[in-house]
């Protein structure tokens, strides 16, 4: 995330939520951070000094201020940021697409919530094998790289080093949208130093991802919101050393998740809004024991629930805001009744008046 700052104001808060609908940091936020946050905001990139994948790092915080005020959403800088318009400076995350109304409603009811982030959360840098695979240290470029790199710079596409002085290299095809197809992606079967490719919403097709199947050292794959399924994963079996593959709003089905099976180093794996089951994804993690398995069921359910409080508490403010009326009428009636009854009473006690004055005169006369 773009110029993202410090991430949390730690502080008492009491909670005004049921049991039922608490978000759990582990299951409900993490993963939207994986997914879109540690990339730039992680243990290699920390724009704006922050980090998002510790606790500790997370609650220091960044350089330009904080950005969570814990129990109040509507005041964090976060949630500012990734509510505005696509096409904002400081729209976050800076790549991809916007998130969806549900994690923006699950990361808002988090930060209402109190914005815990139990000690378990945290990643176990101390395992080598969350690191993933060790790249090649003799790695050299093949004699078609540097021509096929010109030819995706010459179409608009960057393909840059992880770092200064490092012979890795990551392209975001998902800049180019729609307009990267098959044929474009057929331009880096020749760049083996690739490490991350992110073909997220562009056309690429099942057919196209048998131009990545060369590509070794690939660790990180974006193929969230495209049309490919599970032949498409068929192409992509030789890549061992994924880490981390997304594949949001896929056609993949269980079918599909047969091909990743012998990914050892795989961690991550997002499959919400596919034809992936829970029953599918069970599964895979039974071979994968490591590998955590985002469906988006837990985030379906809590975004059910956060819509039903919302209708609920929508629906009480009607019944008091007509109560209210009614209240206000009646209180209206009642003063205007006492009102004519105070006019009544007056005007009695003034014909009493009259009719007393009346006798009088007469008397007067009389003995006038």
């Amino acid at each position: 995330m773009k110029k993202l700052a410090s991430f949390i104001v730690m502080a008492a808060f009491s909670l005004r939520i049921i049991a039922a609908d608490k978000v759990d940091f582990v299951k409900d936020i993490k993963p939207i951070f994986d997914q879109n946050c540690i990339k730039c905001h992680g243990e290699e990139k920390q724009k704006g000094k922050l980090r998002l994948d510790m606790k500790d790092s997370a609650i220091k915080g960044g350089k330009t201020g904080p950005t969570f005020v814990v129990g109040n959403a509507d005041k964090s800088e976060i949630v500012r940021r990734i509510t505005l318009p696509k096409g904002d400076d400081d729209f976050m995350p800076s790549e991809g697409e916007p998130l969806s109304k549900a994690q923006i409603d699950a990361i808002r009811e988090w930060i209402n919530q109190g914005a815990v982030w139990p000690d378990i959360a945290a990643p176990k840098t101390a395992k080598a094998v969350d690191k993933g695979p060790a790249l090649p240290a003799d790695f050299k470029p093949g004699p078609n790289e540097a021509k096929a790199i010109a030819k995706l710079t010459e179409a608009g596409i960057d393909v840059r080093p992880i770092a200064i002085n490092s012979p890795w290299r990551e392209a975001n095809l998902r800049l180019q949208g729609t307009n990267a197809t098959d044929a474009t992606v057929a331009l880096l079967k020749d760049v083996t130093s690739l490490v991350e490719l992110n073909l997220g919403t562009t056309k690429v097709t099942d057919a196209g991802l048998a131009n990545l199947k060369g590509l070794a050292n690939l660790q990180r794959l974006h193929l969230e919101l495209t049309e490919v399924s599970d032949a498409g994963l068929a192409h992509i079996k030789p890549l061992k050393n994924l880490v981390y593959l997304n594949l949001y709003g896929t056609k993949v089905s269980d079918a599909g998740l047969e091909n990743l099976k012998d990914m050892k180093y795989l961690r991550n794996l997002y499959t919400w809004q596919s034809k992936v089951t829970e029953d599918g994804a069970a599964k895979l993690k039974k071979t994968l024991p490591e590998l955590q398995i985002s469906t988006g069921t837990e985030l379906a359910e809590l975004a059910k629930k956060i819509e039903e409080r919302k209708a609920e508490e929508k629906r009480k403010e009607e019944e008091k805001k007509k109560a209210d009326e009614e209240k206000k009428k009646a209180d209206e009636k009642k003063a205007a009744e006492k009102k004519d009854s105070e006019k009544t009473d007056e005007k009695k006690d003034t014909d009493k008046k009259e009719t007393t004055d009346k006798k009088d005169d007469k008397k007067e006369e009389k003995k006038q």
